[in-house]
């Protein structure tokens, strides 16, 4: 039983990478975002990301790799995920989850600065309103969804779109690898200027 889990997940994952490569917005769509991200962060601006549960996970690794080093020894790039758990509770306590997001934009986006928004299906209210808050702070929004993520695709600069799937850990997978193309091709920018 435990191989044909193994088999059937590995099969299902490839066939929605296969679908996401084969949608012909996607590459423009991470070029696109890669140049918002890069120029933002040559310019001295920062990129926040935020997400919840596993796409939290992913903001953070997001904001991780670009402070610290994923391929290259180089600068860290300034960059920020909204995960302090501390901060996270008194704002949900006080005020509402829907809010957790959108206060930390408040209190720390500029002008120029990025929004990676991420949620799997789009529709995430607290993601919805940090969206909200960063275009009306000057912020540019890139967004990581799936194809249901209407909502905040609408509200992004750039929305990169994975298939819709049954499971959102399918969604995550192809958020993932995103991820890690965007800090190789913002390394890859910033280091050769």
């Amino acid at each position: 039983m435990t191989k044909t889990i193994i088999q059937d997940s590995l099969a299902q994952a490839h066939e929605e990478l296969e679908r996401f490569m084969s949608d012909q917005d996607t590459v423009p769509s991470i070029e696109k975002a890669a140049e918002v991200m890069s120029g933002c962060l040559s310019s001295g601006g920062k990129v926040i990301s935020c997400g919840n549960g596993g796409s939290l996970c992913d903001a953070t690794h997001f904001a991780e790799e670009l402070t610290g080093r994923f391929r290259n020894d180089r600068r860290p790039f300034p960059a920020m995920a909204i995960n302090d758990p501390a901060y996270l509770t008194c704002v949900g306590n006080d005020y509402s989850f829907d809010v957790i997001f959108s206060r930390w934009i408040e209190a720390f986006g500029k002008p120029g600065d990025v929004l990676l928004a991420i949620s799997t299906s789009g529709a995430s209210l607290n993601i919805i309103k940090a969206a909200e808050a960063a275009k009306s702070h000057g912020m540019k929004v890139v967004a990581l969804t799936s194809k249901k993520g209407q909502t905040l695709s609408a509200l992004s600069d750039v929305a990169i779109m994975a298939p819709d799937a049954p499971h959102s850990d399918r969604i995550q997978e192809i958020h993932i690898k995103v991820i890690h193309i965007l800090i190789e091709a913002i390394e890859s920018s910033i280091s050769s200027k």
